[in-house]
């Protein structure tokens, strides 16, 4: 039975190893313009992704599909989704919402949010990005978008403290290629990209990596258009009962994300805390209580 919070591109990452060679090319064609690349005719995705159409048909039904129609309905509820704005996402709640107190109803959102990212999301994935992100010897830009901006924000603040080199990046195309002009080969970029995906965030990862950074990107359960780029790819589930996403389990992420960098960099990063405590105590920033 299939699970009805999953998107086709969690059930092709989770099917990769029992298709065959065929399926598997199928797959990672579907997934390279994922969703848009499944919304022609059958002939044409297997003309693209060059294999049979039978290879289609089979590739389908293991993702738990009676057929191609079924599958490419789901893809077009998909794009659907994605594009919503903040008036659709409150119109789609608002029918169906339940009489209970809207804390409740939240709180239950995000809470199957979060399971279901933890679910789905690849742990050896998140180290390896956390290695990344710890990683002194490369620069770190991290990067946000209209909304987003807040999370890379909160991100940028603790990586201040655990580390050095680093450089947080506005997200306005006017600034950003001021930063881009020292981003070197290695260098880390860690961008922030939900639906209603931004053009600006696109480019500016396109630049990043022609200049050989690494990207390890936050994103939604659709996955923004970096994630092509990207090395690392986080999906978080964003749906609650409110005309705007929610960013409670990107938030988690990126704070599990800060323990795990802090962890991997305590000695210098103790070092550190104590030294900006020193600062704090000359400039005399937070009131003493003793």
């Amino acid at each position: 039975m299939m699970d009805a919070d999953q998107t086709i591109s969690d059930r092709i990452q989770e099917k990769l190893d029992d298709m065959t060679r065929a399926e598997r090319q199928l797959a990672l064609s579907i997934l390279e313009n994922y969703p848009a690349s499944g919304l022609g005719p059958l002939a044409a995705l297997a003309k693209g992704a060059n294999v049979s159409v039978p290879t289609v048909a089979r590739m389908v039904q293991k993702l738990g599909y009676k057929g191609y129609p079924e599958f490419q309905a789901n893809l077009r509820d998909e794009l659907g989704a994605i594009a919503k704005g903040p008036i659709a996402k409150h119109e789609t709640w608002a029918e169906a919402a339940p009489s209970e107190h809207i804390l409740n109803r939240f709180t239950e959102a995000v809470i199957e949010n979060i399971r279901s990212t933890l679910a789905h999301i690849e742990p050896d994935a998140f180290d390896k990005a956390c290695d990344l992100v710890a990683d002194q010897n490369r620069h770190l830009y991290i990067v946000g978008g209209r909304i987003t901006h807040t999370l890379a924000e909160y991100l940028f603040l603790h990586m201040q403290v655990i580390r050095p080199n680093l450089t947080h990046v506005q997200s306005t195309s006017n600034t950003w290629p001021h930063y881009l002009l020292n981003a070197q080969d290695g260098d880390v970029f860690v961008v922030f990209d939900v639906r209603r995906y931004e053009n600006n965030t696109l480019k500016l990862a396109e630049m990043a990596r022609a200049r050989g950074a690494t990207i390890v990107l936050f994103t939604d359960q659709w996955r923004s258009p970096v994630h092509r780029l990207a090395d690392i790819s986080l999906s978080s589930r964003i749906i609650v009962p409110s005309a705007w996403d929610s960013a409670a389990t990107t938030m988690l992420l990126v704070e599990s994300m800060i323990s795990a960098v802090q962890i991997l960099n305590w000695e210098k990063t103790k070092d550190r805390m104590e030294e900006l405590e020193d600062i704090f105590d000359n400039t005399k920033l937070f009131r003493k209580f003793t």
